[in-house]
């Protein structure tokens, strides 16, 4: 989608103070609530089946070069391939859109791993290990190596995003059963809840390893120290909030155009600033996303859309603008997280270097649907 005309940055300057109170981006309103948990609910069920695909690929089909049945996990069956070529399934490719994304984007220890001659030499002896009967293979590794190299690269991607989901998606799902037990009330509560979730899984170690005829290849091995929280959730949120790829069909590609910047970091194509009304068309990669989600919606979700002066033919749209809202929950999340000094500090030192750090954010933000949420 075209950028997104930036906001000034005094436009957003309130959100300060409300996040230096432990507030959060979106307003706290019993509606908001609502649709940020029922909208994760389904989230966190579509997730639940994004990761094991990901994950299914990258321990079963690496470096398969006609990978046709990928999507099956393993489980194929004639009704499954009926299924699938009537798009009566869950939509992977999103996953593998995500995934592309921050294989493009990087960041962290792995993106920098992933540079290494280490990283290559391990990639090396699993391919060869892997063609080590197939001629043709072997002929192509000899022709394009980098090529194999550079899949090899992308299985990585494949296993280390199938981890990071596989923590979002139960902490999803969790938040979901607290509010239908009442402990889920506010906005606060529901950043509280996903912060103490990322909070709990930061250290946890992301590695992998294929294995081919029995043997285990390491490819992103423990030495490297890569962790959930900045090195899969921190890049994720860079990735696929912020930045994300310019959408072919609504953005020219012609560089004699000058329609996308040559500055990555200009990139302002996430989930945070997408415009939702194209959410349905042909060629939107989240449309994929919000297909799926529509088919786990908890009955008062339903029920809220179908009020709409639309009476549901929207649903997609409204799903998309629920489901920016969540992703603006978690972003404060991660914001309050890796905030320099404890929020509610009374040390003005401390006071002004959070105030600064918040500022950077929304400085970053001013583009975004932050703005348009607060009144929606």
């Amino acid at each position: 989608m075209p950028l997104t005309q930036k906001k000034p940055i005094s436009e957003l300057e309130f959100l300060v103070e409300r996040l230096e109170q432990g507030g959060a981006l979106l307003p706290d309103t019993p509606q908001n609530v609502m649709e940020v948990v029922g909208i994760l609910k389904s989230y966190g069920i579509v997730l639940d089946a994004y990761w094991r695909n990901l994950c299914y690929i990258a321990e079963h089909q690496f470096l398969e070069l006609f990978p046709f049945f990928k999507y099956f996990n393993g489980e194929f069956s004639l009704g499954k391939l009926w299924q699938h070529w009537g798009h009566d399934r869950i939509n992977y490719e999103f996953a593998e859109y995500c995934m592309r994304a921050m294989l493009f984007h990087g960041g962290g220890k792995i993106d920098r791993f992933l540079d290494t001659p280490e990283f290559v030499d391990l990639a090396r002896q699993a391919i060869g290990a892997k063609f080590r009967t197939n001629p043709l293979g072997q002929m192509l590794f000899r022709l394009f190596p980098d090529f194999l190299i550079e899949q090899a690269r992308m299985m990585v991607y494949y296993s280390a995003l199938g981890q990071f989901w596989s923590v979002m998606a139960p902490m999803f799902l969790k938040l979901s059963d607290r509010y239908d037990r009442g402990e889920i009330t506010t906005i606060p509560q529901v950043v509280q809840h996903i912060l103490e979730g990322l909070v709990a899984a930061a250290d946890k170690p992301i590695v992998y390893s294929v294995t081919i005829d029995g043997k285990s290849w390491d490819l992103l091995p423990a030495s490297v120290g890569a962790t959930f929280l900045m090195d899969t959730a921190v890049p994720y949120v860079e990735a696929v909030f912020f930045r994300s790829f310019p959408f072919r069909g609504t953005v020219t590609y012609n560089a004699q155009y000058q329609a996308i910047s040559r500055n990555l970091s200009e990139f302002n194509y996430g989930a945070l600033y997408a415009d939702p009304l194209p959410i349905g068309g042909a060629g939107i990669p989240p449309t994929l996303l919000m297909q799926d989600m529509r088919h786990f919606l908890p009955p008062y979700l339903q029920s809220y859309y179908r009020q709409s002066n639309r009476s549901g033919g929207d649903l997609r749209v409204q799903i998309c603008i629920s489901f920016q809202k969540s992703m603006f929950c978690v972003t404060t999340a991660a914001i309050l997280g890796l905030a320099p000094h404890p929020i509610g500090t009374d040390d003005p030192e401390k006071i002004q270097a959070n105030r600064a750090y918040f500022r950077g954010w929304l400085n970053r933000l001013a583009g975004s649907r932050l703005l348009a949420l607060q009144t929606n």
